[in-house]
């Protein structure tokens, strides 16, 4: 297992995602049995934020 440090510039800038609560919910672990998209679509909302953020869109 590889242990190595790297820069992530800007990684201490804050930035805004807009989850719902279950999504939130979702990222910090809870099973929505019920509704498996949900951590989904979370992760898919937070990664276009990103990517967006920081010029590198698809």
């Amino acid at each position: 297992m590889m242990n190595s440090a790297f820069h992530i510039p800007q990684g201490e800038e804050k930035i805004t995602i807009e989850l719902t609560v279950k999504e939130a919910m979702a990222l910090t672990g809870q099973k929505f049995h019920e509704d498996s998209s949900v951590k989904s679509e979370a992760m898919r909302k937070l990664h276009e934020v990103v990517l967006r953020k920081y010029g590198m869109e698809r």
